[in-house]
């Protein structure tokens, strides 16, 4: 018997107490609320980015079209116009985008206007940004 107890001595003093649980679990809850919103600022800046290689892209597509057709797609057009062949254009080469048009990182379809309301801009490509505003539009720089 006195060997078993020295078994059972050395088990309970191997384990954890509640106070220690306690502590580890306060020390976690505590870099996780450091350390979350500096990853969520991190995932908002990569979204950003995302949407403007996005642009960029559309943006050389755009111009394959505009080789071909002689003109950029109309604002009725729109988009779609990469992706089926638009009605009343000849010498469309299509398609210029495999699948269909997409969206920007937060799900919202791109804004598309020819002619650009800017001055010296032939279209805009833009995208709302997280919010659906202007103040935060991402748009074509060329």
């Amino acid at each position: 018997m006195g060997r078993r107890c020295r078994d059972l001595e050395r088990a309970r003093e191997q384990g954890f107490t509640l106070l220690e649980l306690l502590v580890v679990i306060v020390i976690l809850g505590l870099l996780i609320g450091i350390v979350a919103p500096a990853i969520f600022h991190q995932l908002g800046r990569a979204r950003v980015s995302v949407a403007k290689q996005s642009i960029a892209r559309f943006e050389s597509v755009l111009d394959l079209y505009r080789l071909d057709i002689g003109s950029y797609p109309t604002t009725a057009q729109g988009l779609k116009a990469l992706v089926a062949e638009p009605v009343g254009v000849s010498q469309w080469n299509g398609p210029y985008l495999k699948g269909k048009v997409p969206t920007d990182p937060w799900g919202h379809p791109y804004i598309y206007r020819s002619p650009s309301i800017r001055p010296l801009f032939g279209y805009d490509l833009c995208s709302k940004g997280p919010k659906d505003s202007t103040a935060t539009e991402i748009c074509n720089k060329s």
